[in-house]
């Protein structure tokens, strides 16, 4: 068969680039492509929690909360500085859910998996003390636990230019136009780059890792649809306004649902919302306005004394998870199992989470072995590959030089290089380095702003109005390196504000058809 690649991989979120470099480091060649940016959809929008997954303990599923805990120790060890240590807290309040026993027996299984104990008990007044704005009436108590937290846009990242090391091909901004199929099924594409013509690619394998856009590939083969897309929405606070020595998670007091506050890049990330997702797909999601009012009533229980209200909010945003249907009525009840269906000859890999995406890589390989031999093959070792500390490196502050390599890996010393006097200074209000800017239109497939802003680096999120007072700067810095002209440059300025405004502001009234239920 006259093919241009062993495997095709169709996505460009975690998924997808878990799914890429495990089969390149199996030796197998392949090819990644992605419609729009890396980690544009889920996973640049997820809670950026690596945990191990207790409410998978509450739904009978301890074999899933213990491959993610497996999985979660894995990357803290192989992404120090990218994966990071959360302490979570949750108190025990008088007559509410969980309590204090109930709780402890799941954290005793959680502890069990992970090989350490990290829990313990706190009595009301040390809780307080732990947690200095907490609720006071009815407080009994705080248990307290630790999973993980990570950019994920970053982590996205890292796995694809691992990939790349080991001889992937990656390209985003590359839509799939149609489906090539021949007796044996489907065995490629016909690609249609942003800026370019469109061309036929052949593979011996393909993998639909499109998350919540799944069933649209599929629907080209005939398949009926299996996602609901849920839209889990988030704000972002200043830490002077919720401060937070670690992360509390409480249940919602109008309805149960799990509700979590925790430090995320000198910020507080407040979240979730479980909401079916009724808008366009190929929209960019945003948080609505009951969705919002729905935080700000969790926040006003949970941390009473703040007073928390819209102008406290830096930025905002939504993502729409690819959760199998299942036909259940409440959104949070549905699994976060993933699925691998194989259709005409078409591999579709999608649901799971954002912890367990080598193990769902591994999933997906396994089933493609008997088309590609070389699949089935076991890649030991680390995640990825440890980076040697360079004269340069070694001269940085040990936890810089922990944060750079745990975000950048191998080109780490080139991003230092590449740094202009005063850049690897952090930028004002963040953890990001000038220099990361610069390194990234360099070298990291860079094609809009919003790229460089909401994905390389989280500035959009971090800096209220999306960063707009630093612009003059980033376009100093960026603006040669990407080849802009001034008439671009303002193109992509009215484009990037235009999404801030439309994805990551709050709305101020109600949106028709996508309130909180």
């Amino acid at each position: 068969m006259n093919t241009d690649c062993d495997l095709l991989v169709i996505g460009g979120g975690i998924t997808g680039a878990g799914i890429a470099l495990e089969a390149a480091r199996r030796g197998l060649s392949v090819t990644l492509v992605e419609a729009r940016d890396f980690a544009w959809g889920t996973s640049s929008r997820s809670s950026k929690l690596v945990h191990g997954g207790l409410r998978y303990l509450r739904e009978g599923k301890p074999g899933l909360t213990r491959e993610s805990v497996h999985e979660r120790a894995a990357l803290m060890r192989d992404a120090a500085g990218l994966v990071e240590p959360q302490g979570f807290l949750m108190a025990h309040y008088r007559g509410r859910s969980p309590g204090r026993w109930l709780l402890g027996a799941g954290l005793a299984i959680y502890d069990a998996f992970a090989g350490v104990r990290s829990r313990r008990y706190h009595a009301a007044d040390r809780a307080a003390w732990l947690a200095p704005h907490l609720g006071r009436a009815g407080l009994q108590g705080a248990s307290t636990y630790l999973d993980a937290k990570t950019d994920d846009a970053r982590l996205v990242l890292r796995v694809l230019q691992e990939a790349r090391v080991h001889g992937a091909r990656l390209m985003n901004y590359t839509r799939v136009e149609s489906l090539l199929r021949d007796a044996t099924g489907v065995c490629g594409a016909r690609l249609q780059p942003e800026a370019g013509a469109a061309y036929v690619l052949r593979a011996r394998c393909v993998v639909n890792a499109t998350g919540v856009w799944a069933d649209g590939l599929r629907a080209t083969l005939g398949a009926a649809p299996k996602l609901r897309p849920l839209r889990g929405s988030h704000l972002l606070f200043p830490l002077w306004r919720l401060p937070l020595a670690q992360a509390v998670a409480f249940m919602h007091p109008r309805d149960g649902r799990p509700v979590f506050a925790y430090p995320w890049e000198g910020i507080a990330l407040v979240g979730t919302t479980d909401e079916d997702h009724a808008a366009d797909l190929a929209l960019e999601p945003g948080i609505t306005r009951g969705e919002a009012d729905y935080l700000f009533e969790a926040l006003a229980w949970q941390f009473p004394s703040l007073a928390l209200c819209d102008a406290d909010v830096l930025s905002a945003y939504a993502g729409v998870r690819p959760v199998v249907a299942s036909g259940r009525a409440d959104p949070s009840k549905e699994t976060r199992d993933h699925i691998v269906l194989d259709e005409a000859g078409l591999l579709t890999v999608t649901g799971g989470k954002l912890t367990t995406f080598r193990a769902i890589a591994v999933d997906a390989l396994a089933r493609l072995a008997p088309r590609l031999p070389a699949a089935g093959r076991s890649a030991t070792g680390s995640i990825f590959a440890p980076v040697a500390k360079s004269a340069a490196l070694a001269a940085l502050p040990p936890a810089l030089c922990e944060r750079l390599i745990g975000r950048h890996g191998v080109a780490t010393e080139a991003l230092v290089a590449c740094a202009a006097p005063g850049e690897l200074a952090r930028i004002c209000g963040t953890p990001t380095l000038w220099a990361e800017l610069r390194y990234a239109a360099q070298a990291e497939q860079v094609q809009h702003l919003d790229d460089l802003l909401l994905r390389r680096t989280r500035l959009g999120l971090l800096l209220r109005h999306g960063a707009a007072e630093i612009l003059p700067r980033v376009e100093q810095i960026a603006r040669p390196l990407l080849g802009w002209d001034a008439t671009r440059w303002r193109a992509e300025v009215a484009r990037y504000l235009d999404i801030v405004q439309r994805c990551h502001a709050l709305p101020r009234e109600a949106t028709p058809g996508l309130e909180h239920a």
